[in-house]
This record gives C-alpha cells, sequence and structure tokens, in this order.
C-alpha cells in the first residue's frame, strides 16, 4: 500500500507563490507517476499536472506556464510550484498515486488528504 501525504497549501494573494509537497512512502514500487488534482466548491475534481517516472510531465491548459511539476526521486517526493496565482486557482488541491502508460494517466484510488489553497484578489 502507498500512502501520501501533502503539505504546502496556505493563503496567498494573486500573483504570488506557493509550493505544494507531495511525500510518498510504502509500496511505491507498484506506481510509475503521480499527479496533482484540484477541486474547487461545487465543482468536479480535475487533473492540473502529472509526471511520470521518466520525467515527462503534462499540465492543464489552465496552468500551462504558470505551473511547475518536480520530483525528488531520493526523497520520494513530487512538488507543484505555483507561480502567478489567481483567484480560480483556489481549491483544495490532491495528490494521486497513479500509473502511465502510453502517454495516458491512470488514476488510481490511492489520494492523499487534501491540502487548501486560497487565492485573495
Amino acid at each position: 500500500q502507498v500512502q501520501l501525504v501533502e503539505s504546502g497549501g496556505g493563503l496567498v494573494q494573486a500573483g504570488g507563490s506557493l509550493r505544494l509537497s507531495c511525500a510518498a512512502s510504502g509500496s511505491i514500487s507498484t506506481i510509475n507517476a503521480r499527479a496533482w488534482y484540484r477541486q474547487a466548491p461545487g465543482k468536479q475534481r480535475e487533473l492540473v499536472a502529472r509526471i511520470a517516472a521518466g520525467g515527462s510531465t503534462n499540465y492543464a491548459d489552465s496552468v500551462k506556464g504558470r505551473f511547475n511539476i518536480s520530483r525528488d526521486s531520493a526523497k520520494n517526493t513530487v512538488y507543484l510550484q505555483m507561480n502567478s496565482l489567481k483567484p480560480e486557482d483556489t481549491a483544495v488541491y490532491y495528490c494521486n498515486a497513479g500509473r502511465y502508460y502510453s502517454g495516458t494517466y491512470y488514476q488510481t484510488s490511492i489520494w492523499g488528504q487534501g491540502t487548501q489553497v486560497t487565492v485573495s484578489s
């Protein structure tokens, strides 16, 4: 079993930055990718960014050029650097452990507890 622990959320003004962290423990050899999702009030959870074991990344159009997903393999940790934040980025951000094959990310039922990001205008 894989466990994920997120940290780094908070309140920031529009135009500011935050960095989220997702630390994994347990049977991490069973996954080869991780992703960040977010869910705003009244909206469905959406994929924000993902990173595969080989280092390839993908982003939602709404965050391209502003967010960067990266990893520290030695620490089993994935980061989401969020710059030029907008009020519409306000959401609970969740880390997911998944698998990546042939250009597709497959989420699993392994989620972190979520971290709140609030961007004020």
